[in-house]
């Protein structure tokens, strides 16, 4: 199968975009598939020496007042890379600006579309400009509209887009890599570096911008024999560090640094109520670490309440201290969480769920064909 990903985010960007589109793409090739990757240009050329496949780049700028994310221009090099690769299926990673271009290319060259719904632009914007929703709404029935299939991650974001007048909708979740994150990777040294005094170590990985409401973490900082680890990096980090007395900001981490700092914690603490899925939960889970997290978006489906974590009120400033504080005193349960949680993401392989894409496209191109037939 030759497949084009459009994607709003790629490596070397630190998003669950971005890191989704490049599992999908190692997957592809792992079986023996050929996929393209399109996706915004970023400050490093050599960004792409280590992808799994052949990447283009179109054109981009930074958003303003978040560097961190690119926004891809106008461009014909879509429409261009999907003619050139011979394209089988279009797969949309989050779509909403690239994507748009990359529906409408797939539809004029008519090329089957499936478009993966992961990002909540509606929350977005009401956090970001207080108002905006039934325009983010608009756009995402315009792409996932016309495509032939969309890709929810979660239970929530399922009935989202479905009570928005979006239809064709499917479930697929999101694999971790269980090899990666474990629970033998907790390090004692670590543990004295971030808590010389053995208080418990409770853990933000994310990042650092408004929608993640970190700052509800504030009430944990003044719990006594609790020290508060934030990972990641955002443009809230600078009133994050004046908002959480005491904390430890360890910046933006990767890869085997980051899987020994999530097994090191004692409690892992995600406080954004916007998430579609929420992959660091799974990270946490995957490491025998028990979560804390909003009873809303992506959570729902991941946190056994009461049995790998507890589900706290979304936005409820008191709720991340109370269960903090609850979980500080009982260490079995602590223990039993994290086993519990462990176990429960044991076959969420990006293995299993890569094959669990490919079956969608399967079915895709076989409705493309039994309805020319």
């Amino acid at each position: 199968m030759r497949v084009v990903i459009v994607t709003e985010s790629f490596p070397p960007d630190v998003n669950g975009v971005a890191h989704c589109a490049l599992q999908t793409a190692r997957h592809l090739v792992r079986r023996g598939h050929a996929p393209l990757v399109i996706a915004p240009a970023v400050a490093d050329p050599a960004a792409d020496a280590e992808a799994p496949c052949p990447v283009v780049r179109v054109p981009s700028l930074p958003l303003p007042g978040y560097p961190q994310v690119r926004v891809a221009l106008p461009s014909r090099r879509v429409a261009a890379a999907l003619a050139a690769h011979r394209a089988d299926l279009v797969h949309l990673a989050g779509p909403f600006v690239l994507g748009v271009r990359g529906m409408t290319a797939a539809a004029r060259l008519g090329i089957p579309a499936v478009a993966v719904y992961q990002t909540d632009l509606a929350g977005y914007a009401r956090t970001y400009v207080g108002t905006g929703e039934g325009t983010a709404w608009r756009r995402l029935r315009a792409v996932h509209g016309a495509a032939d299939r969309t890709l929810a991650p979660s239970s929530a974001a399922l009935r989202a887009l479905e009570a928005h007048g979006i239809g064709r909708v499917r479930l697929w979740g999101r694999g971790v890599d269980t090899a990666r994150f474990r629970p033998g990777l907790r390090d004692p040294a670590l543990r004295r570096e971030l808590a010389p005094d053995g208080e418990l170590l409770v853990g933000y990985v994310g990042r650092l911008a408004p929608e993640k409401r970190v700052d509800l973490l504030a009430g944990v900082c003044g719990l006594p024999g609790v020290r508060v680890v934030v990972v990641g990096d955002g443009p809230s980090g600078p009133a994050l560090r004046a908002a959480l007395p005491g904390a430890r900001f360890l910046g933006r981490r990767t890869g085997a640094d980051l899987a020994r700092i999530f097994a090191s914690l004692d409690v892992f603490a995600h406080t954004g109520p916007y998430e579609t899925f929420c992959q660091t939960v799974q990270e946490a889970m995957a490491s025998g670490v028990p979560v804390i997290a909003p009873a809303a978006g992506g959570p729902l489906d991941l946190v056994d309440h009461g049995r790998t974590g507890l589900l706290v009120p979304p936005g409820d400033p008191d709720a991340p201290r109370d269960a903090v504080a609850a979980l500080a005193a009982a260490p079995h349960l602590r223990a039993a969480y994290g086993r519990a949680g462990r176990a429960s993401v044991e076959g969420r392989t990006w293995e299993a769920l890569g094959d669990e894409l490919i079956g969608h496209y399967r079915e895709v191109l076989h409705e493309r064909t039994a309805v020319a037939a």
